[in-house]
């Protein structure tokens, strides 16, 4: 028997979506699996929300009602959507994405959208620890008179990174580099925004974390140790001191649970910062400058 028998009654838009409501209503709200089938039937067919909703009674052929099929395996082991279609959209970017990269947030594009808003005319821009380099290359969009360099631990990130300045036709120059070992790598002087998304969840936290992410996403760009969860924002502190011009700015996406700690540390550093919320409520960014 053909597979997506098994999986399909029909071939109908309509009664496609249902099967995966059906197949998926125990591990995911209704509103989620639905947002879900919508992106695949965008990357499988090229169709945007208004497409998939005239076309609901509509048929799809075989060859394409086999990528649902498989999709729906994929989401009962809770793969993520992102890593199923390959990318994800992040402020106006198509951010390819792989097991070697974390999927942007959005409150990591909320802190791009605050950057682009209250941070004037940057001239040189560094994002350490870039992964899929969404940051950097957004930021080169906003800011495309500025020079923009992004690093990160991992070559195979790396390698997703620069596939994505292309894609977005944009220009930035990716490098690899550990930030925390000692191997001779500065931040440019006189670089007027640095801005990091480092690992801050600490190991003891991720009891309390989803299988598509514990499961799926890099522990490298995630965890930290519980003995010293503040240990990339020490050294991006330290790096960024001598780097930064007069009046350049630091921002960082923080753990929700450690901005106070943050703020208290640059302090110790010799920064004056201020904490910003998320549009959930948390703490999430923190702007720094030096005192």
């Amino acid at each position: 028997m053909n597979t997506t028998q098994i999986q399909f009654s029909s071939n109908r838009v309509r009664d496609v979506e249902r099967q995966f409501l059906s197949a998926l209503s125990d591990i995911y709200p209704e509103g989620e699996i639905r947002q879900m089938t919508r992106m695949l039937f965008e990357a499988y067919l090229g169709w945007n929300t208004t497409t998939f909703l005239l076309n609901r009674e509509s048929t799809i052929n075989q060859s394409d009602l086999l990528k649902f099929h498989w999709a729906i395996e994929d989401l009962k082991k809770q793969r993520p959507i992102q890593h199923i279609i390959g990318y994800t959209d992040f402020c106006d970017c198509r951010i390819n994405v792989t097991e070697h990269t974390l999927i942007p947030r959005p409150e990591t594009e909320e802190i791009v959208q605050w950057i682009a808003s209250n941070i004037i005319s940057p001239t040189r821009i560094v994002d350490l620890c870039t992964g899929s380099g969404c940051i950097a290359i957004a930021m080169k969009k906003q800011f495309p008179q500025a020079m923009v360099s992004a690093v990160d631990v991992s070559a195979e990130a790396i390698k997703v990174a620069k596939e994505n300045a292309s894609q977005n036709g944009v220009e930035v120059d990716f490098r690899q580099v550990d930030i925390l070992a000692d191997d001779g790598w500065m931040i440019p002087k006189d670089t007027s925004l640095i801005v990091s998304n480092p690992p801050y969840i600490k190991q003891s936290e991720s009891v309390s974390m989803q299988r598509n992410v514990l499961d799926y996403e890099p522990h490298l760009a995630l965890f930290v140790s519980d003995s010293d969860p503040l240990l990339f924002y020490r050294r991006i502190a330290r790096m960024s001191k001598e780097a930064l011009s007069e009046g350049g700015k630091l921002v960082l996406e923080i753990n929700e649970n450690l901005g106070r700690e943050t703020q208290a540390m640059l302090a110790e550093e010799g920064y004056d910062s201020r904490l910003h919320q998320d549009f959930r409520g948390k703490d999430r960014m923190i702007e720094a400058w030096k005192a």
